[in-house]
């Protein structure tokens, strides 16, 4: 396990239509770190994930996943180092059945025969699949949730040290919210989150980073950096609904109105 996974110093990345979506981005992500990276649309955050596993390479300044450089000439390992769980879990799941969809990954890393089994079947079970009920199960049957879970399955079987998310939540239905949260706060993989769901932030992250305009212009502790409405309206942000309530509850007590 490394102490510091990834490594970004000075990226900049800017678009053929000349659009500077990244302007110099520096950062640490220290290992088994829960993340929030929170930001406008525009902001560079789905930028700035894609250079985490080689999707997009740095133009100007560096990126370091363990310790492979996110250069051409180690892609593979850095895709396996780090592994991307995508906002729509339909461009993730492209197979006949969810088995063949969890062991895609893997049996292009190499793996055949019980070794992949065992691994697979590990992943499902770490998600709280049953791989007797879903493996023959055809992915686009599924809900909103299932499929989620599905597609981070097929990224762990493939036993990443760095799991990316982009907006994990969208599209969830409260009940498949909460439980795909509780779920991540079971992963021991270090976790980066890019999402606009600040109060997903709040139960999950220790950490958050703002991105605004293609910069880093907050990076710290999630109660302390959400907490702040003035910044972030200035961000185009919005404050979490848990910190904009005018109830509290308090364990064994009645709502206490803090209006008054």
């Amino acid at each position: 396990m490394h102490h510091n996974p990834i490594d970004i110093a000075d990226l900049f990345y800017t678009y053929p239509d000349g659009t500077q979506a990244l302007k110099g981005i520096s950062l640490s992500i220290r290992s088994t770190e829960r993340v929030a990276l929170v930001g406008a649309n525009g902001s560079g955050k789905s930028t700035l994930l894609q250079h985490l596993n080689g999707i997009l390479l740095p133009q100007e300044g560096t990126i370091q996943v363990g310790q492979y450089p996110v250069r051409a000439e180690y892609l593979k390992d850095v895709r396996n180092f780090v592994g991307l769980v995508f906002q729509n879990p339909d461009d993730q799941l492209f197979m006949p059945t969810v088995w063949e969809d969890i062991t895609f990954g893997p049996m292009n890393q190499g793996m055949r025969g019980d070794d992949l089994s065992h691994r697979c079947y590990h992943a499902m079970h770490a998600v709280g699949i049953d791989p007797d009920v879903y493996r023959h199960r055809n992915s686009n049957n599924l809900s909103g949730g299932e499929k989620k879970r599905v597609a981070i399955a097929g990224v762990l079987a493939m036993q990443p040290q760095v799991l990316v998310f982009d907006e994990p939540t969208a599209q969830l239905d409260p009940r498949s919210r909460r439980q795909l949260i509780q779920l991540m706060q079971t992963l021991p993989q270090t976790q980066i989150i890019a999402t606009h769901d600040l109060d997903m932030a709040l139960d999950l992250c220790d950490r958050t980073i703002i991105l605004s305009r293609g910069q880093v212009v907050e990076d710290g502790p999630t109660e302390q950096v959400l907490s702040n409405p003035e910044f972030l309206e200035q961000h185009y942000l919005e404050t979490p609904l848990s910190y904009s309530r005018p109830y509290c509850l308090v364990k064994d007590a009645p709502l206490v109105n803090l209006h008054h």
